[in-house]
């Protein structure tokens, strides 16, 4: 954990028994990373529909060209 106003040397490891003031903070960062690794896995969808669009397209073209 890194103390707001310290430098990286003040960094510590604590115990979740030991911050029991902090359920609020843990909670909202939990949700958020949640919801971040949602929007990621939606991004991932999109480039890999996106992805298998264009390679339909360059199949579709050779055969028109190529027969």
């Amino acid at each position: 954990m890194q103390w707001k106003g310290f430098t990286a040397e003040g960094d510590t490891w604590k115990r979740i028994e030991n911050l029991k003031n902090a359920e609020e903070a843990i909670k909202e960062f939990e949700e958020r990373m949640s919801a971040e690794v949602r929007r990621q896995e939606r991004i991932n969808m999109a480039e890999e529909r996106d992805f298998k669009r264009g390679e339909l397209l360059e199949k579709f073209m050779a055969r028109m060209l190529y027969g």
